[in-house]
């Protein structure tokens, strides 16, 4: 294993803290009971808020369980413990409220005037045609 110098430890730690006053960190989380909403204050001054039922493992917790959070290692994550729940920060704000295979689930649940529409057109014809089985 190589050693370091000084040079590079210095430089490093100066990442740290550079990182530490620019990046999104959570510096506090609570659950507006009110509002339906989780709000983060972050370590750079800005805040962000979401409503929970968006968040994978958080759409049937109560107030009291949403109520417990918990912020992660330096301040990049949520986690509610009782529910087995972590969230990252930088994940939220770029609107990933959960895994991949989570994400592409609730973008097919999406429901819409147009979408509602075209299922009642579709059912008054019969329904979605059946597959031919070509012989």
């Amino acid at each position: 294993m190589a050693e370091l110098t000084n040079e590079q430890i210095d430089a490093a730690l100066e990442r740290g803290r550079l990182a530490h006053t620019t990046e999104p960190r959570a510096a506090s989380a609570l659950y507006d009971t009110q509002g339906g909403r989780v709000i983060v204050e972050l370590t750079n001054g800005c805040s962000f808020a979401f409503p929970p039922r968006l968040a994978q493992g958080l759409e049937t917790a109560t107030d009291d369980q949403l109520s417990k959070i918990e912020i992660l290692g330096a301040g990049y994550g949520l986690q509610w413990e009782a529910l087995d729940v972590d969230l990252s920060i930088p994940g939220l704000l770029v609107g990933g409220f959960g895994t991949r295979a989570y994400m592409a689930r609730r973008a097919g649940q999406v429901t819409s005037p147009a979408k509602a529409a075209a299922a009642r057109i579709n059912g008054s014809k019969g329904g979605r045609p059946r597959k031919s089985v070509a012989g």
